[in-house]
Parts: structure tokens; sequence; C-alpha cells
């Protein structure tokens, strides 16, 4: 599985990015991304999430999951960011800091 996160707007304006693959990462890592995507239920989503009330300087988040020969990309803003993919974003925007 390889979910690509990408995060853009904010006050600064700062974008980061980055891919993570269960084949090159650690077992542990894997292991979280994995139930991290499976509570999101990220292939379920729906291609775009936003707010009714939109807010200047908020992130907007861009997660693309390939999984098996399935393919799926989430664009979600962070006032409309769903409880369940809350961690998720959390999780790869600490990976995201590492590399």
């Amino acid at each position: 599985m390889r979910v690509s996160f990408e995060r853009t707007g904010g006050f600064a304006g700062i974008t980061k990015k980055t891919t993570v693959d269960t084949a090159t990462v650690s077992p542990d890592e894997a292991a979280t991304l994995l139930r991290l995507v499976e509570v999101a239920d990220l292939f379920r989503l729906p291609e775009i999430i936003t707010s009714p009330n939109p807010q200047s300087d908020r992130f907007q988040y861009k997660l693309t999951i390939e999984d098996n020969g399935k393919h799926h990309t989430v664009t979600v803003s962070e006032a409309a960011l769903p409880g369940s993919l809350r961690p998720l974003i959390e999780w790869l925007q600490t990976m995201a800091q590492k590399r």
C-alpha cells in the first residue's frame, strides 16, 4: 500500500508532501499505516470534502491511496476533516517532518 500526502494552505502557505509505502518503511510503521487507513475508511470517502463555511488560512489535505490495483484520491479542507481521518492526517504529517 502506498499513500501520498500533500498539505497546502495555512497562514504561511507552506506545502508539505510525503509518500509512505508499506514496502519501504519499518514493519511497525507499515502496520500503523494499514490500521489508520482502515479506521479512516479512506476508499469510501468522497473525492472532495468541503466545509459549508470556508475559512481563509486553513489547511487543505490531499491523500492518494494505492493498494492492490485500487486507486483513490481524497481532498479535504481542515474545517471539514472527519474525525475518523484526523489520526491518519496527523501521522502522515509526522512522517513528512521526518523526511
